[in-house]
């Protein structure tokens, strides 16, 4: 069953189209990744899916619910951490439970639970400038895994890692995500990295830009 649906999505900015007829289905649970060269509108797409933008034109169903124009649960995580350097790795994540009214020794709890799952636990009384690159990443997606939206957003999350680190990343990556049922859409410039992490795969290209390519991967021989 279809989860997220976009229908002819078209966005311009001072009457210059920057996408036009983008549609994609996705199911619950799926990852899905975007790849293309910069500047060819990657961002722009992501600010609609987020909510940040509204379509010039078409729609956005969730769960067969037309909200277009509503505001959304969406999880995101951008491509720098962004974690706030006075405050320790734990009270980094605990930060979505401000807005979800969870009370502070509940969220704790939960925070505590989920970093023995993420393999965190014993980081959790650092601050961000004793952590690697690495590790700093771990602790944004779980920050973003934590806000419980109904899609995540990954905006380029590897981009700024060397390869080593990558490597490293993408295991834990995977064998976090095959635990859960999060529906993930993500950003990338790296094809071998989209193959890797993705359900699905859609190539944006062209000026206006529009998914050009489509490519289902094979969990099986992936």
């Amino acid at each position: 069953m279809t989860y997220y649906k976009l229908e002819n999505i078209k966005k311009s900015f001072e009457n210059k189209i920057i996408i036009d007829k983008i549609n994609f289905e996705i199911e619950k649970g799926e990852i899905v990744s975007f790849v293309g060269k910069s500047g060819v509108g990657k961002t722009t797409l992501f600010d609609i899916l987020a909510g940040f933008e509204n379509p010039t034109d078409g729609k956005i169903f969730l769960n067969e619910k037309d909200i277009t124009n509503d505001k959304r649960n969406i999880s995101y995580m951008m491509q720098k951490p962004l974690l706030l350097e006075h405050l320790t790795v734990l009270q980094n994540i605990c930060l979505p439970f401000e807005f979800q009214k969870i009370n502070k020794k509940e969220g704790k709890e939960i925070a505590i639970n989920m970093l023995k799952q993420f393999e965190l636990l014993e980081h959790k009384d650092k601050y961000p400038n004793e952590l690697s690159g690495g590790m700093k990443q771990r602790v944004s997606f779980l920050r973003a895994y934590l806000k419980k939206g109904d899609i995540m957003l990954l905006d380029e999350p590897f981009s700024a890692l060397d390869s080593i680190t990558k490597h490293y990343i993408y295991n834990w990556f995977k064998k976090v995500i095959e635990k859960k049922e999060n529906t993930i859409i993500f950003i990338t410039h790296d094809i071998k990295e989209a193959i890797i992490l993705s359900d699905k795969i859609f190539v944006l290209n062209g000026e206006p830009s529009s998914i050009v390519y489509s490519l289902n991967i094979d969990k099986e021989k992936r």
